[in-house]
């Protein structure tokens, strides 16, 4: 099974940027989008043989999480069930037969981490909810977790070392997220590549010069890290500051 998972910064805009020829072409099982930025209706979004979700934030133009699934999922929930979590639209889980299905985009703690606490509630909640998952039957999450977890994750580690998205504090929670039961499956087939990054600034050029961040992700329940067969960083694909990541599972 073959899952692709792409923070698209703004649907409507990268549908005009490549989008549909990406899904097209990359002819997955399962899509997982984060930040639509958009709520369903207000772009044609249809792709034959897939059935899609949405959780959309309840401000519009913000946030927002879609899955495009080829395969009718047992069941389908949207956000954690906490009400100071459920407002932006940032979870869709989904059941298959085999696995549970985490599309997920973490908040971020935004520039002099005004929301680093929230962050951090949000990291606890969200492991508490992913182990609650993972009692009844395996799971993989995916989508923008808006950390750089390790130095070989991101181009320059010691200038970053208490911006958001790589403070210690968000690292540790990614930590424990791991420690939980969870193999982050890049790192599970390539623990030393280096300079493989999912995230860019749109500023000095960072996309051609590759300073990156790794903050694109498939972590899978421990019990089924074996059956990774591929994990993916498609740096090559352009339509947003993001690029496509995608794990193939068997």
């Amino acid at each position: 099974m073959k899952l692709v998972s792409w923070n698209v910064n703004g649907l409507r805009a990268c549908l005009n940027k490549g989008f549909v020829d990406f899904f097209n072409a990359a002819d997955a099982d399962i899509v997982c989008i984060q930040e639509t930025k958009m709520q369903p209706g207000q772009a044609e979004v249809n792709f034959a043989g897939y059935e899609q979700f949405w959780n959309s934030a309840e401000k519009k133009g913000y946030s927002g999480t879609a899955v495009f699934s080829r395969t009718q999922p047992l069941a389908v929930s949207y956000g954690m069930g906490l009400p100071e979590h459920d407002q932006e639209g940032r979870i869709i889980t989904l059941e298959y037969d085999e696995f549970q299905l985490v599309n997920v985009y973490t908040p971020n703690s935004q520039r002099g981490l005004s929301r680093l606490d929230y962050r951090l509630q949000w990291e606890d909640d969200f492991r508490t909810y992913v182990g609650q998952l993972d009692r009844r039957k395996p799971v993989i999450i995916c989508g923008d977790l808006n950390v750089a977890h390790q130095e070989i994750d991101i181009k320059n580690p010691a200038a970053n070392k208490n911006n958001a998205g790589f403070t210690p504090q968000e690292r540790g929670k990614m930590t424990e997220l791991l420690a939980a039961g969870l193999t982050d499956s890049f790192r599970h087939l390539y623990p030393d590549r280096r300079d493989v990054y999912s995230w860019w600034s749109y500023m000095g050029n960072a996309r051609e010069r590759n300073v990156g961040w790794r903050i694109d992700y498939f972590l899978v329940s421990r019990q089924v890290q074996n059956r990774i067969r591929e994990a993916e960083i498609r740096m090559e694909v352009p339509g947003s500051d993001h690029c496509p990541v995608a794990l193939d599972i068997f």
